[in-house]
Formats: structure tokens, C-alpha cells, sequence
């Protein structure tokens, strides 16, 4: 693996955001597919049930559900074209490359748990570049002597 995406790249692959382009720009110069894990794929696909869940609940909130499914649809469409591909991945390592960094960071610095799971998980595949548009993880994966993009 070369790169690791996090969900808000994913977001700005697939809803329209002010970071977008640079997310599209990323995808369409990569020379091979765009490499996931599960539990990324997981965790895009429930946050964009929780936002057309928040939306309907207050219309300032989320968004719209035909957005959300539009969303899930296009992620379903690259999957099955092969723009993006499910790598496997080492979980009881990744638990605990998580572990360890939850320790060390995360009194100091307030990680989230997917956070840390994404981190880890990079480390864990070999990626050297991670994609992101989250400061505090952009900050953590730093530290963890990765490449970060945007």
C-alpha cells in the first residue's frame, strides 16, 4: 500500500465540499486503484447514515437522504469497477499498533478511537502517504512519521 485514505477523503471523493477537488485531482493521477479496509468502508457508509438521519430529524443537520444514497452508490459503482479496491488487513496487529499509540497520544492530544484505528492501520499495511483532511489526525499521522497530504 502506498497510500491510505481516511473518511474525509472519502467524504470529498463523494460529496461536494470545499476540499473536493484536491481529493478528485488526487484520484484521477493515481496509477493504480484507490486501496481501502473495511473498516474505512464501514465507518464512511455509517457516518452517511447518521447524516441523512440528522438531516431528517432537523433540516439544518446532515443531508438529504437521495444525497446520502447518491453518496453510497458511487462508492458501490467504484467498487465494482475496480477504482477502488478492499485490501486485507493484519486487525490483531492494527489493535494493537493501536493500543500504543492511544497510549502515548491521546492524554496529550484527545485522539478519537477511529482515529488512532486509521493511523495504525496505515502503519500496520506499510503505507508511507496518508490522506486526510482532519487536523487532528492529519497531526497524529505526522507525528507517526507519515507523509500527509493536503
Amino acid at each position: 500500500m502506498t497510500c491510505y485514505p481516511d473518511t474525509s477523503f472519502l467524504y470529498a471523493l463523494y460529496r461536494l465540499q470545499e476540499n473536493s477537488a484536491q481529493a478528485a485531482a488526487y484520484f484521477a493521477t493515481m496509477a493504480g486503484p484507490l486501496e481501502v479496509t473495511t473498516l474505512l468502508l464501514f465507518e464512511f457508509r455509517q457516518s452517511v447514515r447518521f447524516q441523512i438521519r440528522l438531516h431528517r430529524q432537523h433540516a439544518s443537520k446532515g443531508f438529504p437522504k437521495a444525497q446520502g444514497m447518491k453518496m453510497l452508490a458511487d462508492l458501490k459503482a467504484d467498487l465494482v469497477s475496480g477504482a477502488v479496491v478492499i485490501i486485507p488487513c493484519p486487525w490483531p496487529q492494527v489493535h494493537a499498533a493501536a493500543e500504543r499509540l492511544s497510549e502515548l497520544y491521546t492524554d496529550a492530544h484527545g485522539h478519537r478511537a477511529m482515529d488512532i484505528l486509521h493511523v495504525a492501520t496505515a502503519q500496520e499495511l506499510g503505507a508511507k502517504e496518508f490522506l486526510t483532511f482532519d487536523t487532528n489526525q492529519r497531526i497524529l499521522a505526522a507525528t507517526e512519521g507519515l507523509r500527509v497530504l493536503f
